[in-house]
């Protein structure tokens, strides 16, 4: 039996959006039956700035070369007004 380009290109497309329907519903029913279930986090302790980064300089130089060669500019273009640890 002999299919036709479209019918098949349609059964792709269908079974993919129906796979990611089923994702979503999955995911959806996980965060319900954990997010009643999860532990309260507990608050981070609060670590010194300088102890976490003793070269700070040094790093500050490191990311701002970093962002320098990315962008294909001069470093003294480049000027990092604050960083964050996430």
């Amino acid at each position: 039996m002999e299919y036709s380009s479209l019918f098949v290109c349609l059964m792709g497309l269908g079974t993919v959006f129906f796979g990611l329907i089923c994702l979503i519903v999955l995911t959806m029913i996980m965060g319900k039956i954990v997010g009643g279930h999860a532990a309260p986090a507990a608050a981070p302790a609060a670590a010194p700035a300088a102890a976490a980064e003793p070269n700070r300089q040094e790093l500050v130089a490191a990311v701002s070369a970093a962002i320098a060669e990315e962008l294909g500019t001069d470093i003294t273009g480049i000027r990092i007004l604050s960083m964050k640890k996430l």
